[in-house]
């Protein structure tokens, strides 16, 4: 990945698989509550992939990244496998996963970047699934931890 047109393509490669994971979970999630989380969180792969569809490089140029809180919650906790009869918290902890492991890919591919641009273009990229992160975790302390 050499170029901003090749990042962008593989980041929304990975967006498009994600979009597909959560779609086939969807078909299969027997308990109720959980085929509404998982639309959400479809949803939200959806937009992310439109936001980087859009993306440009002068978007990326004057982009100033913010400091996102990592709460660390998913950082602790085991992923269970998911299947039919997964619950909401093994749902929120595989999507955390999910945006922590991609924190950790982009964030070292920012390390490696050749380029200025490409180290900008991957720095939004982290700052991105951050956020998107700090969204699960949020709901994770919000409707898990609270019940403890």
């Amino acid at each position: 990945m050499n170029t901003f047109d090749e990042v962008i393509a593989f980041a929304i490669k990975r967006e498009e698989d994600a979009i597909q994971g959560y779609g086939s979970m969807i078909e299969v999630a027997k308990i109720p509550g959980i085929s509404k989380l998982l639309q959400e969180l479809q949803e939200e792969e959806r937009k992310h992939k439109k936001l980087l569809q859009e993306l440009t490089e002068g978007k990326v140029e004057s982009y100033t990244p913010t400091k996102v809180i990592d709460l660390k919650i998913s950082d602790y906790l085991e992923e269970d496998t998911l299947g039919a009869e997964m619950d909401f918290q093994q749902l929120l902890i595989f999507a955390a996963k999910k945006e922590q492991n991609a924190v950790k890919l982009y964030s070292k591919l920012a390390e490696e970047a050749e380029s200025e641009e490409l180290k900008k273009l991957f720095d939004f990229l982290v700052e991105q699934e951050k956020s998107h992160k700090l969204k699960l975790e949020t709901e994770y302390e919000k409707h898990v931890l609270e019940w403890d």
